[in-house]
């Protein structure tokens, strides 16, 4: 007789199909099932004010101490939420024995030398190649997680870089049985480590023939720290709040002056960004209906010029172009761009442009240049 798990399928209003529990075969079977549909990670129940959601990374994404000799793993997946904040997921079937003890270690050495093996920038190459295999576009699977947040892509990299750099990580064990011992230990992590979030979730199935459902679970989740609370939508009064806390007072008077250049009319409007840890405001250009944010303006008290995402950009694609508006800037004394610099995405300091008498007018001679090009195209 099949075993009654509780759990059936209403088909129409007239058939209840009873489910059987099922289970995954193979682990590789549950890899690529997380790696296609990342909402069973269910970000509503990991954060219910702002529901996470997610872009993969990569499926066993190398990891070590960096030490010669030392030993190289592999993280089952790795996912992205829109904060940037990276998520290291370790899957497990309830068959195997390390589920209780063992993974939690795994983890733990995974947590402490991502910080010092990953970057920024080798995340997006992963990023970018897992989706070149399935055959998408990168910069639609980007936009389609960030469209909500108003965030761009070069505010999202840099959010990675800083959420890295701060240790600001989930860990996710995933299981098709949670067992007790392990929900105890996650709860008891979670409650200890500041910056890293510490979660279990367990996917139960059940089949019927052809039929599969999956119930996810969260266990371990605590309200989140206001480190981890997902990001304002930052606005003229609080990045001028903080402005006015960490500029001196020629640094304040050069950013008030980029963001009225900014403000000035035109084909423009003026988005302010959503960083937790750094507010943003830049001009979206869109000539000929196509967007173009050139540089923006943020709290860490730098201008970042968005050099990289021109490329294949109307106006400032070609390299000569971008080297013509990389020399505006560069009439800047104490700043010195290269031609490197023009697949990345170098920032200029206020208190650069501040040691330069003329600073403030030769910057935004610069923008005042960049905006004249774009508004001929």
């Amino acid at each position: 007789m099949a075993e009654n798990s509780g759990v059936f399928l209403l088909r129409g209003e007239d058939s209840l199909v009873p489910m059987q529990p099922g289970k995954f075969d193979l682990e590789d079977h549950f890899q690529r099932l997380l790696a296609r549909f990342p909402e069973l990670l269910v970000g509503d129940q990991i954060d219910p004010q702002n529901p996470r959601r997610w872009i993969l990374v990569k499926r066993e994404q190398a990891i070590s101490t960096g030490e010669i000799g030392s030993p190289t793993w592999a993280v089952d997946l790795v996912f992205l939420d829109q904060d940037g904040i990276p998520t290291l997921v370790e899957i497990k079937r309830k068959e195997d024995s390390r589920l209780r003890r063992g993974v939690v270690g795994q983890m733990l050495d995974y947590a402490a030398n991502c910080r010092t093996h990953w970057t920024a920038e080798a995340l997006q190459i992963s990023f970018e190649n897992s989706c070149r295999d399935e055959g998408k576009s990168h910069e639609k699977v980007l936009d389609g997680l960030l469209e909500e947040s108003g965030t761009t892509p070069p505010e999202f990299w840099e959010l990675v870089r800083t959420n890295l750099k701060e240790k600001n990580i989930r860990l996710l064990f995933v299981a098709d049985s949670i067992p007790i011992e392990l929900r105890r230990v996650v709860a008891f992590l979670n409650e200890q480590m500041k910056d890293v979030e510490v979660l279990a979730v367990e996917l139960r199935q059940f089949v019927s023939g052809d039929l599969k459902t999956i119930v996810p679970t969260v266990y371990g989740h605590q309200p989140l720290s206001p480190k981890r609370a997902t990001g304002q939508r930052w606005n003229e009064t609080s990045l001028f709040a903080q402005f006015e806390q960490t500029l001196d007072e020629q640094e304040l008077a050069i950013a008030r002056a980029i963001y009225a250049w900014m403000q000035k009319g035109g084909a423009r409007k003026v988005i302010f960004g959503t960083g937790k840890d750094y507010g943003s405001v830049y001009p979206l250009f869109r000539p000929n209906g196509i967007s173009i944010n050139p540089a923006y303006l943020s709290t860490d008290g730098s201008l970042w010029l968005q050099f990289a995402s021109l490329d294949k950009k109307p106006v400032f694609g070609p390299i000569p172009a971008r080297q013509a508006l990389m020399q505006q800037f560069n009439a800047i004394k104490g700043v010195d761009l290269k031609d490197s610099d023009l697949t990345r995405y170098p920032s200029i300091t206020l208190r650069t442009i501040a040691e330069d008498p003329e600073g403030e007018t030769k910057v935004l001679n610069a923008l005042k240049w960049m905006e004249e090009q774009i508004e001929r195209a």
